[in-house]
C-alpha cells in the first residue's frame, strides 16, 4: 500500500483511485445525459451549489435544478487526468478537486470552450466502499459563457 502525501495529508493510493473512480463514472452519465444511475453517486441528503442555483438540499434537488439544466445543453464533459484528494486520517472522509472540460452552445448553435473546476467532498461507511457525494461544487472558469443552449433528450 502507497501512500501520498498531499498538502500535508496522507492518501493512499486505493482511496485516490476510487475518488477518480467517482469522477471517471459521473462523467460518463453527464455526456450520456443518464441521470438515474448517476443518483447512486450522491446521498439522498447532498448540498450543492453550482452555475444555476445557489443552494440546493437534496439529490433530488440537485436534479432537478442544476443536472437537468445543465448536463443536455453541452457535449464532451470530461474530467483532466490530474485529480487531486485529501482524505481524512480514518479515512472515511476525502475531499476530490478535479478540472473539467466541456462544449458548450451558443443561441446560434455555435460552439465555445466550457472549461471549469470542481471540489466534491466524499463519505463511506468504511475503508474500501466507494465514496459517496455529500456535497458538489461545480463551477465554470471565470470568462466562460455561464449558459449553453442545446437541449439533447435524458437517457433517464
Amino acid at each position: 500500500m502507497t501512500t501520498q502525501h498531499v498538502a500535508g495529508t496522507k492518501v493512499h493510493d486505493e482511496d485516490l483511485a476510487l475518488v477518480r473512480d467517482w469522477f471517471t463514472e459521473l462523467a460518463g452519465y453527464v455526456r450520456a445525459v443518464d441521470f438515474a444511475p448517476a443518483r447512486k453517486l450522491m446521498t439522498e441528503d447532498l448540498v450543492i451549489f453550482g452555475t444555476i442555483k445557489d443552494f440546493v438540499e437534496s439529490q433530488p434537488e440537485a436534479e432537478a435544478n442544476q443536472w437537468r439544466h445543465v448536463w443536455p445543453s453541452i457535449d464532451d464533459f470530461v474530467f483532466r487526468d490530474d485529480i487531486r484528494a485529501f482524505v481524512s486520517p480514518d479515512r472515511l472522509f476525502a475531499v476530490g478537486l478535479a478540472i473539467f472540460d466541456s462544449t458548450g452552445y451558443d443561441k446560434e448553435g455555435g460552439t465555445f470552450s466550457r472549461p471549469g473546476r470542481a471540489t466534491i467532498s466524499f463519505v463511506r461507511a468504511k475503508v474500501g466502499d466507494p465514496f459517496v457525494a455529500n456535497h458538489t461544487h461545480m463551477s465554470l472558469f471565470p470568462g466562460t459563457p455561464p449558459l449553453s443552449y442545446a437541449k439533447k433528450p435524458s437517457k433517464s
